[in-house]
């Protein structure tokens, strides 16, 4: 029991891992190369027992989980996959039958500890979470669930209810892979380890804030899954106001999950619903031909809004944010726009001073730049801006995946780089007024920006728009 609110949770280190749906689609793109690296650092000492349908033996999980790892790029060392590998086992059987169960007891029996880890469709969560409590492999153990968490308020709710008569909150861990990104978290770090921003980070500096998460690609073979989620659903919900949790929370009074959590659920409780009449939905020509979209699909691929935050730090700062597929360029970047000088004295009559902007790149070539104002050499021309910053892989070097820190997490029991659920309630209520309206949405070209109605946004100038990376990119300064 906790001494007070803010004290850090004691989780348990797991003994072993249980990966439901370890022949799936996320296993094979994420999870499985997440564990090799982790084998590679030496994080990973504990055996991981798959439990997946079909007809699959440990050899045919191994080889599987070679394939996986050589498809994600990862230049393969031998000893490392053959350590790896020892560990893997697998376990076959429906989940709704019993005796899958009593399998996976028997293969868990004497570890002290067990992580039992869904990434399985969301319909199985509380099936899985009612067998796991049947057999007797709650107690002792951790249950860890894949995004999304619920549809809406009250079905995450309902889900949190129905979870939580079979693992207690202390043991239940929700995933969002933007937390265990690095990059991600470097936007606390940046804003409270850094005496240069933080004083401006206030509405007396910040004109606004513009966050993108664009991609360049299509959903591809992900018809089905994504006609029935929409771009609100699948990344706006949950990744994008984690995002600007982040950037907009205050410091927290002591450095464990719970502390910052708390802050978390404060700022989103200070942020308006979003207003469907400063919202644009979108979707790309060419989505309703894909295999699995239904053909009169009015699910969106494009989405963009205008948020408020109601308390003394942002009260008036508008935050834009924008995300959708088959845009121009695949980056995930804030961007901080810092007020104007009170006076222009460098303009000119023709040209203004362009304002300071402090970009977070978060995805892809990941780093922090500040754009500043210099004098061009040539005199009277007006002043210019130049970028300063730092990449991120050249002075950190690789950045872990996403995923080796929630599996990491996981397994250690750390709840950094989980969801907190009073957060998870507050991203549903922001979004409720603009989830399925009847509207349909509006069509945009490939390799556009989305439709033009969003450049219109209530109270927008003009989007900053992403380059193709951070640094040494085509634009123009």
């Amino acid at each position: 029991m906790s001494d007070t609110l803010l004290s850090p949770s004691d989780l348990e280190r797991a003994d072993a891992l249980v990966l439901f749906g370890i022949t799936g689609d996320l296993a094979r793109k994420m999870l499985l190369p997440a564990l090799y690296r982790l084998t590679e650092s030496g994080k990973l000492t504990v055996p991981v027992i798959g439990v997946a349908a079909g007809d699959w033996d440990d050899d045919a999980l191994r080889g599987h989980a070679r394939e996986a790892v050589v498809a994600a790029g990862t230049d393969l060392d031998e000893a490392v996959f053959a350590r790896f590998a020892a560990g893997l086992s697998i376990i076959t059987g429906d989940f709704a039958d019993d005796a899958t169960f009593a399998r996976l007891r028997d293969a868990v029996a004497g570890f002290g500890f067990v992580t039992h880890y869904l990434a399985i469709p969301p319909s199985l969560f509380t099936v899985v979470a009612a067998a796991l409590a049947a057999a007797g492999l709650n107690r002792d153990a951790r249950l860890v669930v894949e995004k999304p968490f619920g549809h809406d308020l009250d079905s995450a709710r309902k889900l949190q209810d129905e979870l939580s008569t079979h693992f207690d909150d202390d043991h239940l861990l929700r995933v969002d892979h933007f937390l265990g990104n690095r990059a991600v978290e470097s936007l606390m770090v940046s804003r409270f380890a850094n005496t240069l921003l933080a004083p401006i980070w206030h509405r007396a500096y910040v004109d606004n804030v513009q966050i993108t998460l664009a991609e360049d690609f299509d959903v591809a073979d992900r018809g089905s899954f994504y006609d029935a989620v929409g771009c609100l659903r699948d990344v706006v919900q949950n990744h994008m106001l984690q995002v600007l949790a982040f950037l907009a929370m205050d410091p927290p009074s002591a450095g464990n999950a719970r502390a910052q959590g708390l802050e978390k659920w404060r700022v989103l409780h200070a942020t308006r619903s979003m207003d469907p009449a400063a919202t644009v939905r979108g979707q790309y020509d060419g989505y309703r031909d894909v295999e699995g979209v239904e053909p009169d699909s009015t699910t969106e691929t494009y989405f963009a809004t205008r948020l408020f935050i109601d308390n003394w730090r942002w009260a008036g700062v508008p935050f834009h944010l924008r995300s959708g597929k088959a845009l121009a360029v695949t980056a995930t970047e804030v961007v901080v726009e810092l007020r104007e000088p009170p006076l222009e004295l460098f303009g000119g009559e023709n040209a203004r001073t362009p304002p300071n902007l402090i970009r977070f790149r978060i995805d892809g070539d990941t780093g922090i730049r500040a754009d500043l104002v210099l004098s061009k050499p040539e005199g009277n021309t007006g002043p210019m801006t130049v970028p300063v910053g730092v990449d991120y892989a050249q002075v950190l070097g690789r950045q872990e995946l996403p995923y080796e820190n929630i599996l990491y997490g996981a397994v250690a029991g750390d709840p950094e780089s989980f969801a907190f659920f009073p957060a998870v309630l507050e991203c549903w209520r922001i979004v409720e007024p603009v989830l399925d309206p009847a509207d349909p949405p509006l069509p945009y070209a490939r390799g556009s920006w989305g439709p033009q109605a969003a450049d219109r946004l209530p109270g927008l100038r003009s989007w900053h728009e992403p380059g193709h990376r951070l640094f040494d990119d085509d634009r123009v300064y």
